[in-house]
């Protein structure tokens, strides 16, 4: 596919899933470095600001990804399983300590975690035949 051809209509359902993990990356990551981790232990803060910084630049090579996007394969498939990962290590929150308040805000998190990097995926693997 040379350059100037225009996108398949799946690399742009690739592409608008990485857009949106990064909005969500860069905004997210950016809210929990300023507001930390409040109330709690040193160490706990310490290590959500960490995590933060994580999650923001993990936002960055989403918008990365997603503006280069005809370059990209194995790292969608990467950027997709650390994605579903993460809205499995919040199930596994739920399922140990609760599922916080308020609810339907915290469900509308975890279902886009795994349900859109199995879209991103079909839909990179359908932009490669």
């Amino acid at each position: 596919m040379d350059m100037n051809d225009p996108l398949l209509a799946s690399q742009h359902v690739v592409q608008i899933c990485l857009f949106v993990f990064a909005a969500i990356g860069l905004f997210g990551g950016a809210l929990q470095m300023y507001l930390g981790q409040p109330e709690t232990a040193p160490r706990l803060d310490n290590v959500h600001r960490f995590m933060a910084g994580v999650y923001f630049g993990t936002g960055v090579i989403c918008l990365w990804a997603g503006i280069t996007v005809r370059q990209q394969d194995t790292l969608v498939y990467l950027i997709a399983f650390g994605i579903f990962l993460a809205g499995v290590g919040r199930l596994v929150s739920m399922s140990q300590v609760g599922v916080p308040k308020p609810t339907a805000l915290w469900l509308g998190y975890l279902v886009p975690e795994l349900l859109v990097p199995w879209i991103m995926v079909a839909a990179q693997i359908a932009s490669k035949r």
